[in-house]
């Protein structure tokens, strides 16, 4: 039994690890690439940036292909599951051709993860569990490990898709602007996407895609019609209609972009304002529980004391 323990000890030590160092690597490289990037004056990154962490590089691609090879051998047979999972992955900004099958292997990954952990906790904190204990631990455990990867994507796309739709108001007006200054959509877009990318990157990304696809020979409204599967929000997919409709009916795009523009300003103000009423209700939880007592206590405490102070004296003379 001691040998069962010290090997999942040793392997537990391994798997954590190794999830840090993947969990490093793919925040850090992000990272690195802007900031070489925003400090080359070409605007390229520069090349010393990518060679600080070669090894640490390469230890994490052989890392990504052992969950590659994960994901291959636990891949789902429906076809139409991973599509789900590639078009999830894609609007959380993941466009690797094997995002997939990774994912895949990062649940399977975690879930052996937490066997071996809840095999080393358990006996660390309460000693040896019993078996049905630990078998218990052990379904527990792979199930928050493999569920996690999941709850971790749906909020990476929240918080990407929130990133996205404070950017669109500003990126409309920017479109709205060099549309009526006289250049073509294709042009207006690539425009845009430029000067997206270093204020809002999620956004100049997406339309950094939408002009190569076009500029490849996507029709327009194909590419379009992407740019709205790929986001998953409703503003975008408001502007990609209007967009299609002025292509295929010939209408002036300046004047259909600024009112749309005027739209989406109008239903900015009145969030604003739906946020602003809610306040109060939010606020009332913590001004009764919180400050309300305390204020009670500086406002009332010294008329107490004193009051206490006075009767006291009394009390004891009338019982003397």
């Amino acid at each position: 039994m001691a040998l069962i323990w010290t090997i999942s000890s040793a392997v537990f030590l391994m798997t954590m690890l190794i999830s840090l160092g993947l969990y490093a690597h793919l925040t850090s490289r992000e990272e690195i690439r802007t900031w070489s990037r925003r400090l080359s004056p070409s605007g390229q990154a520069a090349p010393e940036a990518g060679a600080l962490a070669t090894t640490f590089s390469f230890w994490m691609s052989k890392l990504s292909e052992l969950l590659l090879k994960l994901g291959a051998a636990t891949r789902p047979k429906d076809e139409q599951e991973v599509a789900s999972i590639k078009r999830v992955l894609v609007t959380a900004g993941f466009r690797s051709e094997h995002a997939p099958l990774i994912f895949i292997g990062v649940k399977l990954f975690l879930a052996i993860g937490s066997i071996v952990l809840v095999s080393v906790v358990p006996a660390v904190m309460w000693g040896f569990p019993s078996d049905q204990t630990l078998l218990m631990y052990y379904v527990g455990a792979a199930c928050i490990g493999y569920l996690l990867p999941t709850l971790w994507l749906k909020l990476a796309v929240r918080s990407r898709q929130d990133k996205i739709q404070k950017a669109v108001p500003d990126a409309l007006d920017l479109l709205v602007t060099c549309v009526e200054a006289g250049l073509g959509l294709d042009s207006a877009i690539t425009r845009v996407s430029s000067d997206m990318s270093q204020t809002h990157p999620a956004l100049g990304e997406e339309l950094s895609i939408l002009s190569l696809e076009l500029r490849t020979g996507l029709a327009r409204e194909e590419a379009l019609r992407r740019l709205a599967v790929r986001t998953g929000l409703e503003d975008v997919k408001t502007l990609v209609a209007v967009l299609i409709q002025t292509d295929r009916f010939g209408t002036s795009v300046a004047q259909a972009l600024r009112v749309h523009a005027d739209a989406m300003r109008v239903k900015r103000q009145l969030q604003a304002e739906a946020l602003a009423a809610k306040l109060p209700v939010k606020m009332l939880f913590p001004l009764i529980f919180f400050i309300l007592p305390s204020l009670f206590v500086v406002m009332l405490g010294p008329g107490v004391i004193r009051i206490i102070q006075v009767f006291i004296p009394i009390t004891k003379a009338a019982g003397q």
